[in-house]
């Protein structure tokens, strides 16, 4: 019996190890959508400054690299989010 007056078959002896497994899973999870949400945005930052820059640059050309980078972006995000373990 401990200084507390718990005992070694008590739930909160037995629920440790597997509560700080949880919260940490918790935690990587909240790091990850924390992660993938700063990625999204960095993206749509770049299309939506893109877009607006290309209004001033007269050239279709810029256009159609902001879009198809901004694209390109996104792509290689959800792919890689995928991929990994």
């Amino acid at each position: 019996m401990s200084a507390v007056g718990e005992t070694e078959g008590s739930g909160a002896a037995r629920a440790g190890p597997h509560a700080s497994d949880t919260m940490a899973d918790a935690a990587r999870l909240k790091t990850a959508n924390r992660r993938t949400g700063l990625l999204l945005f960095a993206i749509a930052l770049v299309f939506f400054v893109g877009i607006i820059a290309s209004r001033f640059i007269d050239n279709p050309l810029v256009s159609t690299g902001v879009v198809g980078g901004a694209v390109l972006l996104y792509l290689i995000v959800a792919i890689g989010r995928h991929l990994r373990p």
